[in-house]
């Protein structure tokens, strides 16, 4: 009774869908139901069923994989280098190329190829060190060096030293540097021969920089600080010369004040002898001095608004009274 039932269903089936299908699906279910009809069927007529549609969900499923690659590859072939960089690239094949990329887009080939961009413009770099000078004084300098990579040598550079070339050179060739320099030199001709010594680390420097194919443009002393036994001892030394100084001046002014007060009493002395000699040589100089005087006098007494009543005697103005001509007389 189960065998109709089946075949009912799946006949009614096979009027409404794909016929080979459902045909195949009955060999099946009569397969499983009942052993003997599987050792009498015959599979080599049999077709297989075709999905309604399946070449084109093929043919666009091939087009997704083709497309979604080529995107990948187009995104990942380009790169660019910005102003003031240079770019190497590094092949998983055949390692680091010798070639520099200079600014712009460039191509690569995607998951074998990887570029490395470096900054080739010039940067700061502020370095302090303690050292010691040939007077045993103590010094902290501060340096400041402008840096940049040699463009043609990035290869090289990545090579030995990496991306961080600056950390892993520069500390140790500046410190060693400033260290040789200082020692040659006193504490004080740091300060006097300021401009010598930044000339002298430079040169060396820059000699040392460039076995590392980094080029230094620029080398300058910042800061040059004493220790306090140092600091003590030089104002120390210019309070005591500025005291010097204060001496000299004392002592320049004595000797000025001492001539100026000879010259004023050979000029006193001078003044009497003329004086002298006048009066001796003419009694009418001093009458010419009294009426000199008179006249000063006079003119006070005018412009004070005080009444003043006076001997005209002790006012030296009784000139009716002097003898005008008795210098006339004795010659």
């Amino acid at each position: 009774m189960l065998k109709p039932c089946v075949i009912g269903v799946f006949d009614f089936s096979c009027r409404t869908r794909n016929r080979d299908f459902c045909k195949a699906f009955n060999h099946f279910v009569f397969a499983t139901i009942d052993p003997e009809f599987k050792m009498n069927m015959n599979f080599k007529n049999v077709k297989s069923p075709q999905m309604p549609g399946g070449g084109a969900t093929s043919a666009l499923i091939k087009l997704g994989v083709i497309g979604g690659l080529g995107l990948y590859g187009a995104m990942n072939s380009l790169y660019n280098v910005e102003g003031g960089h240079r770019a190497i690239v590094f092949n998983r094949l055949g390692g680091i190329k010798e070639k520099v990329y200079p600014e712009g887009t460039h191509l690569m080939i995607p998951w074998f190829e990887r570029p490395i961009i470096y900054d080739v413009r010039a940067r700061p770099h502020l370095v302090e060190s303690t050292s010691g000078s040939r007077d045993l004084q103590m010094v902290k300098i501060g340096l400041r060096v402008l840096t940049r990579p040699v463009p043609d040598q990035l290869p090289t550079i990545y090579r030995t030293l990496g991306e961080n070339y600056n950390e892993r050179v520069l500390p140790s060739i500046i410190h060693e540097t400033l260290k040789a320099v200082v020692a040659q030199y006193n504490a004080s001709q740091l300060i006097t021969q300021r401009e010598s010594v930044s000339r002298e680390i430079r040169k060396i420097l820059t000699e040392r920089a460039a076995n590392f194919n980094i080029a230094l443009d620029d080398v300058s002393l910042t800061s040059l600080t004493f220790g306090k036994e140092f600091t003590h001892a030089i104002e120390a030394k210019q309070v005591a010369a500025q005291e010097a100084e204060r001496a000299k001046f004392v002592v320049e002014k004595a000797e000025q004040d001492k001539k100026s007060a000879i010259i004023r009493a050979q000029g006193e002395a001078k003044s009497a002898q003329l004086i002298g000699q006048a009066i001796a040589n003419n009694p009418a100089f001093i009458t010419l001095r009294k009426i000199e005087a008179s006249r000063e006098i006079a003119q006070t007494i005018s412009n004070s608004s005080n009444r003043v009543f006076l001997n005209s005697n002790d006012l030296l103005l009784n000139l009716q009274e002097m003898n005008l001509e008795s210098g006339n007389g004795k010659k």
